[in-house]
């Protein structure tokens, strides 16, 4: 007797990864699309990546996500890539057909997704980044193709500078770059629409870290958008919200992105509230186990 197939298999490969609401809200799309399919993590080392996604492939994957610190690596595995991949160079969703690699970059649209959801800003805007790493390729390129000004900035300025210069090269977008601890910080982000944190720095369980110094002044007219989602409420968050700046947290990007991420693999539309509230229930569970142990 042949045993009946086991579950499709999809997930994320990462490092650490052990803190994703991902399969949470995955496996709660997959119930209730009524799909047998399963979303694990997969952590995974820098030395370990090429292993893994030969793992992946061998044990038939449709696909994975990728998150830091790989996003950007991903590309040279690719064997096709969608447009915001070549553009931006960083891969964060990855189908396997007929065993070809191909990647997309969901980041993008769930980014997008996320600004609109809080109101969005005035067309042409200036607007401040805050990293240079894969999730930032993806939010400049998205804001650049929309007809925003960009100015990435980095604690390390050539990081900040390369990602301009790739984007330019790509799409001949016009986009600024600097570091972090200059003089003229004070003045750059005044003079920013919008502020966004594409950094790790607050993320559990580094929670009291912020991405740009504590002595800055945060004017009220701007939008600031953590990318970063546990907590949800960042000590940015808290600095920006008590400025009387309007605020946006790195869920709605989350979802968005997965829900992307889940109509590549499937081919169904996306369940998106079931995935939301499948995060909300996983952040709620996580918090009540932090405070049974203190």
């Amino acid at each position: 007797m042949i045993a009946p197939p086991g579950p499709r298999q999809v997930g994320l490969l990462g490092y650490p990864v052990e803190h994703s609401l991902s399969p949470a809200m995955h496996n709660a799309a997959f119930r209730v699309a009524g799909l047998s399919w399963r979303y694990t993590l997969q952590q995974t080392q820098p030395e370990n990546l090429d292993s893994t996604i030969r793992r992946c492939v061998r044990e038939g994957y449709e696909g994975w996500n990728i998150t830091v610190p790989h996003k950007e690596r991903m590309v040279a595995y690719l064997d096709e890539a969608e447009l915001e991949v070549k553009a931006t160079g960083a891969c964060n969703t990855v189908r396997v057909e007929d065993g070809r690699l191909v990647g997309y970059n969901t980041d993008v649209a769930g980014f997008l997704a996320g600004l609109e959801e809080i109101g969005g800003i005035p067309e042409g805007s200036r607007v401040v980044l805050l990293g240079a790493g894969g999730a930032a390729r993806a939010v400049a390129w998205a804001l650049a193709t929309s007809g925003h000004n960009v100015v990435v900035l980095a604690r390390n300025a050539s990081q900040a500078s390369s990602l301009a210069h790739s984007l330019l090269a790509a799409a001949n977008l016009s986009i600024e770059s600097g570091s972090v601890a200059t003089a003229t910080l004070d003045a750059t982000v005044d003079s920013a629409e919008l502020l966004v944190n594409c950094t790790p720095a607050g993320m559990w369980p580094n929670i009291e870290a912020m991405p740009l110094p504590e002595t800055l002044n945060l004017p009220p007219h701007l939008l600031v958008y953590d990318l970063v989602y546990r907590p949800r409420q960042t000590r940015f968050l808290t600095k920006a919200a008590k400025a009387g700046c309007r605020t946006q947290d790195g869920l709605a990007m989350l979802v968005r992105q997965g829900a992307s991420a889940f109509e590549i693999w499937t081919g169904l539309s996306a369940p998106v509230d079931t995935m939301r509230q499948a995060c909300l229930d996983a952040l709620q569970a996580q918090d009540h186990r932090k405070q049974e142990v203190i």
